[in-house]
């Protein structure tokens, strides 16, 4: 059975990723299916229309959507774009199920089948589907690219003629897919890193990096590998520890985020104040309230000669390589919807897909949202 796949062109403000790219598409074509592109959709990411041969390109996302049994998105389809689809389409894309809910319960009473890669469980056999850490590789890469542009002075020691330069102290604040990354890319510049998460657990892979821990004392580690919410007792505890790191900083690119949930506020107003002027924080929590209380979303702040940055969707700055990525994790679970026939089958046995299936046979299915 031949399954039709649309791939729709992103409208969301800033928005240069695609869904699907053509290495991708082209391997989907060849086991049997159709791909259908909006026209331009790969356009801001590298891939013009002319890139993707044996796809058929339409001229408006209703078309795509109104032809298509499985549509794949990075963010959320607009409201028009669900009413175009049919009864039984499946969308596959972060469809950000905890914001505006009311509009996804509106899309599962048209009788779609939606799975939102947000809640890909983490566990071994989904990695290769986890959006979250893919995208949050491109985002601890370019927040350490962000903060070598803004501050004003240079990462690495250099000897020179006209005297020694002494290398940049950064600290990254978690040490998750994205702090790694941060951890890695500031060490490759030649930065002296430090980094603090509150999982114990996260030493070795930090010290295999070249950077040392922080170490406060505290560990909320829970099962999944998230963080949990620190107690008051442990929020003290932490911040005093932190704060002597801040002080001596240079460069802090912070990573805390709970899914679902506001951002934990670690770096306070006072301690930014004990930084010494011409340090910068970029804050990669900045879209759900920042780490930092002085954080504002998408602008710089200048506050007594700290410069913090808040820099929202970080992947859509490296969009091919974000776009590659994001693909080859879209193509991992959309195998899993693809029975030994070579038909459409959702099978709500499956881990991964119950753990990603926010709705289907026309009503919300995830526990966390029934």
């Amino acid at each position: 059975m031949t399954v039709t796949i649309g791939i729709i062109r992103e409208t969301a403000a800033g928005e240069r990723r695609v869904a699907l790219d053509p290495p991708t598409a082209a391997k989907l074509i060849a086991a049997g299916h159709k791909v259908l592109i909006e026209s331009n959709a790969g356009t801001e990411s590298g891939h013009p229309d002319a890139s993707w041969a044996d796809c058929e390109i339409k001229p408006s996302a209703g078309e795509v959507a109104g032809a298509a049994d499985v549509l794949l998105s990075v963010r959320r389809p607009d409201a028009d774009t669900f009413k175009a689809m049919r009864s039984g389409t499946v969308v596959i894309g972060q469809l950000a199920p905890y914001r505006d809910f009311e509009a996804l319960q509106a899309a599962a009473g048209q009788g779609l089948s939606l799975l939102s890669m947000e809640l890909v469980p983490r566990i071994t056999r989904a990695q290769a589907m986890d959006v979250l850490s893919s995208q949050a590789t491109v985002a601890g890469y370019k927040a350490v690219i962000i903060a070598a542009d803004i501050a004003p002075r240079l990462f690495p020691m250099l000897t020179t003629a006209a005297g020694t330069l002494r290398p940049a102290k950064a600290v990254v604040i978690g040490a998750g897919v994205a702090g790694l990354q941060a951890i890695a890319t500031a060490r490759r510049l030649g930065a002296q890193v430090e980094a603090y998460d509150i999982r114990a657990a996260a030493r070795e892979q930090v010290e295999s990096l070249g950077a040392k821990m922080i170490d406060t004392g505290v560990d909320a580690e829970t099962e999944g590998g998230y963080a949990r919410e620190l107690t008051d007792e442990e929020k003290a505890q932490q911040a005093e520890a932190l704060a002597r790191h801040l002080a001596k900083a240079d460069v802090v690119i912070s990573t805390a985020a709970i899914p679902g949930r506001p951002a934990p506020k670690i770096i306070t107003q006072a301690m930014v104040e004990d930084m010494k002027p011409g340090s910068v924080i970029v804050d990669l929590a900045a879209e759900s309230g920042g780490n930092c209380e002085l954080t504002q979303a998408g602008e710089t702040v200048n506050h007594n000669g700290v410069l913090i940055n808040g820099p929202v969707n970080l992947p859509s700055r490296a969009p091919l390589h974000a776009s590659e990525m994001y693909a080859k994790n879209i193509q991992n679970l959309f195998a899993l919807l693809i029975n030994e026939a070579g038909e459409l089958n959702i099978n709500t046995e499956d881990e991964v897909i119950a753990g990603c299936l926010l709705a289907h046979d026309g009503a919300i299915v995830h526990e966390k949202f029934k």
